[in-house]
């Protein structure tokens, strides 16, 4: 199969609002899968409910368009019934972290040979611009009008400490980094995490002084800070800013996948 025969040309024009960033990270999802050289036959796409979770129905391998924040249950039990299956699940942040979070920490505690794709965009865009898990403190939504009391749910650390073999997180801007992310993922056996910020003009951006889209992506680029040198920041007792996005990739480990013996 070539890029391009990956989406469901019949289900097009999609839903996304004009300037959404998940179509960026399909796109980078779908490019580390051809790269890989798998098959539609062999690949199932997974996802709950929210933008990010319609994904799956654009592309033309079997998918499964879960309820909300079961998707990795879901992609757990595909695993089960059929090992050699090759498992990607697409997620948002607040089906991911808010009602998912319990299946998502025990996917990392278990090792399951699942790729998660989660597309962050600090919001619950499809439902009304409600306050997520991972909205930043002091930002603005419907059930936050006054600004975000709590810290922000880091889901890479979270992931990390959970036992996932491989966590990364990229941005929007941050395209080439985003596909070969993915693709280490999909390489990887085990649990992979792969958290990509998205921008979200009509309902994070509108309210959080990101008028135009590229408002967003410049900030995503001006506030992205590689992970080495965070760490060096952190050895040299620096403080790194609260609005600064460590980027790239943060854990690496072989655990045997569950059902591996050593």
């Amino acid at each position: 199969m070539s890029y391009d025969e990956w989406f469901r040309d019949d289900r097009l024009p999609h839903i996304y609002c004009a300037g959404c960033g998940n179509g960026t990270v399909i796109n980078c999802t779908l490019s580390a899968v051809d790269q890989m050289g798998w098959t539609k036959d062999e690949t199932v796409f997974v996802s709950g409910i929210g933008c990010s979770s319609r994904a799956p129905g654009y592309i033309v391998a079997d998918s499964l368009h879960t309820t909300h924040g079961r998707a990795i249950a879901f992609a757990t039990g595909i695993k089960m019934a059929n090992p050699d299956l090759r498992v990607i699940v697409f997620t948002g942040d607040g089906d991911l972290a808010a009602i998912g979070g319990n299946h998502f920490i025990h996917a990392c505690r278990r090792n399951i040979d699942l790729t998660v794709v989660c597309m962050n965009n600090m919001i619950y865009g499809m439902t009304g611009g409600q306050g997520s898990p991972t909205t930043p403190q002091g930002a603005l939504s419907t059930t936050t009008p006054y600004g975000s009391a709590e810290a922000a749910f880091d889901l890479c650390g979270l992931a990390a400490a959970a036992g996932a073999n491989y966590v990364a997180r990229y941005t929007s801007y941050h395209v080439k980094e985003l596909i070969r992310a993915v693709r280490t993922g999909l390489e990887t056996p085990g649990f992979s995490f792969i958290e990509a910020l998205v921008q979200c003009p009509t309902n994070f951006g509108r309210r959080n002084k990101f008028r135009q889209v590229m408002d967003q992506i410049e900030f995503f680029k001006s506030h992205a800070l590689l992970v080495q040198k965070a760490d060096r920041m952190r050895e040299e007792g620096k403080k790194i800013p609260d609005d600064m996005i460590v980027i790239g990739e943060l854990a690496r480990r072989n655990r045997p996948p569950l059902g591996v013996r050593k």
